[in-house]
């Protein structure tokens, strides 16, 4: 049974997930990977409340032709895709389209690769525990992305936490993790914003404040110094 939550904003639900979370509470090999934009006040507060390095993950909903808000699939830093065959079947998407819309979403992960990160030092997630956090799960092709590219990168763990979500979407992601972790997963389900009192736009600025915050907290965002060492 779960219970329906109305979370007052991101920054609010960041600290309610991150009570679920507390078992990763100062573990050195945790990390907490936002995916920008909406997920980084959330995966912020989770990180403060739980004395973990954060960091960012970025993904890019692929958009249906002429349709964009409708998803078709996702990419992340790497050119990693994920489509969703059945639609990409139903709709008869041609390859080039899809090509054509995935070369544009991975110029945008660039940009904000460059604009979020700076010079930073590309992600290492080897051997550690990988929390990817969200600020919610509409039909999950971004965070299926995240967890791709959290495999692929080494993790030892995947742990996908998010607020609220589609209730067949968790039941999905569950068997693709370790641990999947959802406050709530109301069964009338149509969108992450309905369950937020305020979801506004989480802009580039905010983003930009919260990881330089995080990373004057946490320097080493890399790796503990332990794992470091070969």
């Amino acid at each position: 049974m779960h219970s329906t939550y109305e979370f007052k904003d991101r920054t609010h639900a960041g600290k309610m997930l991150a009570k679920a979370l507390s078992v990763y509470a100062h573990d050195p090999r945790a990390i907490v990977l936002a995916l920008p934009r909406g997920g980084v006040p959330v995966g912020f507060a989770v990180a403060r409340q739980l004395g973990l390095a954060l960091d960012i993950l970025i993904v890019r909903k692929l958009g249906m032709p002429g349709h964009e808000e409708f998803a078709i699939g996702a990419i992340g830093a790497g050119g990693v895709r994920v489509l969703q065959e059945d639609v990409v079947d139903e709709y008869g998407v041609p390859a080039p389209a899809i090509a054509a819309i995935s070369a544009r979403e991975l110029k945008e992960i660039e940009r904000r690769e460059r604009q979020y990160r700076g010079a930073r030092a590309p992600l290492q997630l080897r051997g550690r525990i990988a929390l990817l956090v969200d600020d919610g799960l509409a039909t999950g092709s971004t965070m299926r992305a995240a967890i791709e590219i959290a495999h692929k990168l080494g993790a030892a763990r995947v742990v996908v936490a998010v607020p609220v979500g589609a209730p067949d979407t968790c039941n999905a992601l569950e068997r693709e993790v370790d641990e999947l972790v959802c406050l709530s997963r109301p069964p009338f389900f149509s969108a992450v914003s309905q369950w937020y009192r305020d979801f506004g736009q989480t802009s580039d600025e905010e983003v930009q404040d919260l990881l330089a915050l995080a990373w004057r907290e946490h320097p080493d965002t890399a790796a503990p110094a332990s794992m470091n060492n070969p």
